[in-house]
Formats: C-alpha cells, structure tokens, sequence
C-alpha cells in the first residue's frame, strides 16, 4: 500500500507542476515541440534520432513534430554535412525568436515551483528521482 500511495502522491504532484510550467505557453506551442526549441536552443542542430531521445519520444512520433514545427517556420531540416543519411534540426531566426521570449518565463515558472522546497530537498528530491529512473531488473512484469 505504501508504495501505491508513494506512486499516486508522485504522479499527482508531477501532473500539477507539468500543468504550471507548461501552461505559459499551450496556446502557442505543444510541450513536445517546446522541448525540441528548447533543446536545440541549448544543444545547438541535432539529428532527429538525437532529439527524440533527448524528449523522451518514439522516432515516428518525432517527424510528426518536427513537420509542424517546419511548417510554422520554427525549424528548418538539413542534409548532415558529416553524413548524408541524417537530417540536422536546426532553429530558423523565427524559432530562435519564440524560445528566447518563452524560455526565461518558462525557467522563472519551474523556479517558483521547485522553490517550496529548500535546496537540500531539492538535492535529496534530485536523487531519489535519480535512483527511481532506474529500471528495476527481475523476473517481473
């Protein structure tokens, strides 16, 4: 039973910070076509394969929101210089644009919500999530 609750208390608070973080900026973006401006803000071009890794998303899922990502002029797909089989994501000026001005609002966001926790709770909450991101190895499910 203690885990179950532990389980429900985690996904509950999860859902509820998810929602405020990201609720800035819904009526322009998805959260997954954010984490891909938001990683090639940070990361520079990156091949697709990387970028579905990086936001945790299925290589079908992450042409679907690269398309409309290009289609609203936010990135642009080119041909890899080092090998021509990848694509490269790249930010057009306009994708640069929309995540320098949600970014800051975005980071201010997830301050003030981690922030009701002091910094050894957020160190100690750093870790637990650490070890239970970890898969569980048996003969299990």
């Amino acid at each position: 039973m203690l885990a179950l609750s532990t389980f429900v208390k985690l996904v509950r608070s999860s859902n509820s910070v998810c929602n405020d973080v990201h609720n800035h900026f819904q009526s322009e973006l998805t959260v997954s076509q954010f984490g891909i401006l938001e990683a090639l803000y940070h990361l520079g071009p990156l091949a697709q394969k990387d970028l579905a890794a990086k936001i945790l998303k299925s290589p079908g899922n992450i042409t679907t929101i690269i398309n409309n990502l290009e289609k609203n002029n936010l990135v642009q797909r080119r041909i890899s210089t080092k090998d021509k089989r990848y694509f490269m994501i790249h930010l057009t000026k306009k994708g640069r644009s929309t995540i320098e001005r949600i970014f800051p609002i975005h980071a201010d966001v997830v301050l003030r919500r981690i922030s009701v926790l002091t910094e050894a709770e957020q160190h100690t909450l750093g870790n637990l999530l650490k070890k239970l991101a970890t898969p569980v190895r048996s003969g299990g499910i």
